[in-house]
């Protein structure tokens, strides 16, 4: 089969590329062509890149014919983050295309009121990024249900493995949270440290696109979390961080009000944005639709994520 992923040097495309060259399918990767993908694989060797400007072609008209022209058995939508984006393509590959795959986020949640949360729990999105999305899926799913298109949503959560900075158990992205965790230095935590983050690594979400594929008669119209097997509190996580360089965590908490004055407004920010969430998501349907089995838990993917610092002297220990 045919396959164009559109945003295929990400971190995901790392390994969802290969995957499918490896599967023995045919892939056109469309990109900007401003980024080598995270590791290196012969895989691409045989992969077809086309260069394109996704916001310029769109307000122009041609990014959507310009990807159906490409003919694809199955299209995968790693970068579409307004509804005017994926109504643009979804027009162009009505009638063209055998599956529609969209890259969305567990953000489209928002705050839950029952946890793990579930597919079918109500939406209540805030944050442009969490809204837009959130409006993407939700037109995805009409078009599926009432015009029959082909269309599956993943959504991932904070996803993690080597070239990632992983949001770290203060909840922003800082890498010297880790230093301080595996040298003893004192790392205060928002409120009790009870909040959680759900991360899943980028292989396990390649993944998830690969198998909703193969079960594309049972993907359609559907969409699924795509996390690792369970969360992990901001706590419990710098514990074990800490547990990794022979260390006990030196933790203090307080107030994040508190907090949020002490640190840049960007942190602070970023810090909200995760706690308040508080993610926590069942990976159920998707593994009974589709068959994902993600390989990584949440610390296994972060510890892999923090080897490669380390090892690329992003962080010194």
């Amino acid at each position: 089969m045919r396959y164009v992923v559109i945003g295929g040097s990400g971190h995901v495309g790392t390994y969802l590329v290969p995957m499918l060259v490896r599967l023995g399918h045919e892939v056109i990767n469309v990109s900007r062509g401003s980024r080598q993908p995270y590791e290196a694989d012969p895989a691409w060797n045989s992969v077809k890149q086309v260069t394109a400007n996704r916001g310029a072609e769109e307000a122009d008209g041609s990014f959507g014919p310009k990807i159906a022209a490409l003919q694809p058995d199955v299209v995968i939508d790693m970068i579409c983050f307004t509804l005017d984006s994926a109504k643009h393509l979804v027009e162009a590959l009505e009638g063209h295309v055998q599956h529609f795959i969209s890259c969305g986020t567990i953000w489209v949640h928002g705050t839950p009121v029952e946890v793990p949360v579930t597919e079918e729990q109500p939406r209540r999105p805030f944050g442009d990024y969490g809204i837009e999305k959130e409006q993407i899926e939700a037109y995805l799913q009409l078009k599926a249900r009432r015009d029959g298109f082909p269309a599956t949503v993943l959504h991932p959560g904070h996803i993690v493995g080597p070239g990632w900075a992983p949001i770290n158990p203060v909840g922003h992205i800082d890498p010297q949270v880790f230093v301080r965790l595996a040298t003893g230095q004192p790392v205060t935590l928002p409120n009790y440290g009870l909040e959680t983050l759900h991360h899943v690594h980028a292989e396990d979400v390649a993944q998830s696109f690969v198998k909703a594929s193969q079960y594309w008669s049972q993907s359609i119209g559907q969409s699924f979390h795509i996390v690792s097997p369970a969360a992990v509190t901001l706590r419990g996580y710098a514990e074990t961080v800490a547990s990794w360089f022979g260390q006990e965590a030196n933790l203090s908490y307080g107030p994040f009000e508190v907090l949020r004055q002490s640190i840049s407004q960007d942190e602070a920010e970023v810090i909200w944005d995760h706690i308040s969430r508080s993610p926590n998501c069942s990976i159920e349907k998707a593994r009974r639709l589709i068959g994902y089995s993600p390989r990584y838990t949440s610390l296994e993917a972060v510890r892999e994520s923090v080897n490669w610092l380390i090892a690329h002297k992003v962080i010194e220990i």
